[in-house]
């Protein structure tokens, strides 16, 4: 009896099914419990690590206003995947295991975390970080793994537990000597294929997507195009809003000095 007093309600909802729309939005609903006639203003409001996450305009009016939420568009929560490969891997790669490790033989080693556990340590956490980040970007380690590289507090953090929200960006080709640095992965080539897919027939299964070459966005992100980032990994690499940034900070690198834009237009 004590229980059902305290009890919360709204666990369990019916799902809408008023139009498919309002399917997949009820299904992407996030919810604040905090008592809806109270009068403090700060939870209601927009925050900034929303950005990129929550969508900034669907919410609804009245008592709700800004305690029902709905992930953006294109935000996937993780559903977690096995660690222990990637710790096998790592051990193949150097890593020294926890138990062995010796504070006095190498003090500036950089520790290595996985989902938060502490299993070892790395004198080259570079290297390791780029191999890592490689094999998810050609699809050998699930697209939802998270790499973070703290170089300041000498940590190298992967995370691949359930409920993390990511969301979608767009590689820029990085790698030393290539002939695309600085460039987007994306290509016309890969655009050319997904407006191929356009002609294909809606409503196929995975072994009709084989059989008949389907593309697709998982195709993008096992080919290293789009990858998804979540809000720790986000604080650990550089983001580039628009092309025209993107373009500014190449010249940048290749020691080019660019002149202010005097042009008025603030969406530059």
């Amino acid at each position: 009896q004590k229980k059902a007093a305290s009890a919360t309600a709204g666990v369990s909802q019916v799902l809408s099914r008023y139009t498919f729309a309002s399917t997949l939005s009820h299904l992407r609903r996030t919810n604040t419990p905090i008592g809806r006639d109270g009068k403090i203003a700060k939870p209601r409001q927009l925050h900034n690590t929303h950005w990129g996450l929550v969508c900034p305009a669907e919410t609804p009016e009245g008592q709700a206003c800004g305690l029902v939420k709905n992930l953006a568009l294109m935000c996937y929560v993780t559903v977690g995947t096995p660690s222990d490969p990637i710790v096998e891997f790592m051990i193949q790669r150097n890593m020294e295991i926890l138990e062995e490790y010796e504070p006095l033989r190498s003090p500036n080693a950089t520790k290595v975390f996985v989902n938060g556990v502490w299993v070892g340590v790395h004198r080259d956490p570079a290297h390791l970080a780029q191999t890592v980040l490689r094999l998810r970007r050609t699809g050998i380690i699930e697209e939802e793994v998270s790499i973070v590289r703290d170089i300041r507090d000498r940590e190298f953090k992967i995370f691949t537990d359930a409920g993390r929200i990511c969301r979608p960006l767009f590689v820029v080709d990085n790698v030393p000597g290539s002939n695309n640095k600085g460039n987007l992965v994306l290509s016309k080539e890969h655009i050319r294929r997904l407006e191929d897919d356009q002609t294909m027939p809606s409503r196929m299964d995975a072994e009709q997507k084989n059989d008949t070459g389907y593309y697709g966005f998982a195709s993008l992100l096992k080919e290293g195009v789009v990858e998804y980032v979540d809000a720790e990994e986000e604080e650990t690499i550089m983001i580039v809003m628009t092309p025209e940034d993107l373009d500014i900070s190449r010249q940048l690198q290749a020691g080019y000095s660019i002149q202010p834009d005097d042009g008025g237009d603030l969406n530059k």
